[in-house]
């Protein structure tokens, strides 16, 4: 199944499907998607199909639905990174390329990796509240076709001068933190736009990362937001500009939207969730010792 809407979508499905049979796959069904509505509807048949192996081409908000499909279920999901962003590609170490990430489908390994639960519903890579709420819903498609991952960092910065910092407050077993911030983020992956977040997280190490961006300026905002989008963060998760847990409640004041993987669903107070080994993934094969 390809988002044919996704960066790089509509250009490369036929490719794709060409390079899968070339590798021997024999395939059940061939599903271009060219709305998003239809992509919950070509989901369920494609597992309708019964199939070992799901492959899904798109960007993370394509592949987040389908892990929210597969969670738990003993079907694999093999990934084309054809997106934005691709961060949840990134985050297992695939290859961005069709013909690399094809070679991860034909001598990878199956993994199970983690997944999150913003107030049940799964994420792959970010749950989050504040400033990219506004950009995850008015970025525009021809944006992100034209600047790519640069299209999020050039809406932020026209929607920050209209948006106010928030105090999110969060509490994890007996510790509790407030802070005042533009941008509040809880990742489960290690790569946000594109860009590493830490050098030591990944998708199977049992926490999720709870981190502002920026702080309550506007100035900083800017600052951390161009940073990130140019050189990542590279910091690791013990250092204190990170809390790292298993479960957690966040209460925003006001009460704000949540941004789970790029689409809009549901409002904090929110429990977010770390669910081990949620999700079957092809990924690339681990060197042995």
């Amino acid at each position: 199944m390809v988002n044919t809407r996704s960066r790089r979508g509509l250009r490369l499905y036929r490719a794709a499907g060409s390079q899968l049979h070339a590798a021997g796959f024999d395939l059940l069904g061939s599903f271009p998607v060219h709305r998003p509505g239809q992509l919950e509807a070509s989901l369920a048949a494609a597992l309708n199909l019964r199939p070992d192996l799901l492959i899904v081409g798109g960007g993370d908000g394509t592949l987040s639905l389908a892990a929210r499909h597969l969670a738990y279920h003993d079907v694999a999901l093999g990934i084309l990174p054809l997106g934005t962003t691709n961060n949840f590609a990134r985050t297992l170490g695939i290859p961005l390329n069709v013909a690399g990430a094809v070679g991860v489908l034909t001598g990878g390994n199956v993994a199970d990796v983690d997944l999150g639960q913003a107030d049940g519903t799964f994420f792959a890579d970010l749950v989050s509240v504040g400033l990219s709420g506004h950009v995850a819903a008015t970025v525009r498609h021809d944006l992100k076709r034209l600047l790519g991952r640069a299209a999020y960092p050039a809406t932020a910065l026209t929607r920050l001068p209209r948006h106010r910092p928030f105090q999110a407050t969060i509490s994890t077993g007996d510790r509790k933190y407030t802070l005042t911030t533009h941008q509040l983020n809880i990742a489960n992956g290690s790569f946000h736009v594109g860009r590493p977040i830490t050098g030591d997280a990944n998708a199977d190490d049992r926490l999720l990362l709870a981190y502002s961006l920026g702080g309550s300026s506007r100035p900083a905002l800017i600052s951390a937001t161009i940073r990130h989008a140019l050189l990542g963060a590279r910091r690791t998760r013990e250092e204190p500009a990170f809390l790292a847990a298993s479960e957690l409640w966040l209460h925003t004041e006001p009460p704000l939207p949540l941004d789970i993987d790029g689409e809009i669903s549901g409002r904090t107070p929110a429990r977010i969730t770390l669910a081990p080994e949620a999700l079957r993934v092809m990924a690339a094969a681990r060197p042995r010792p």
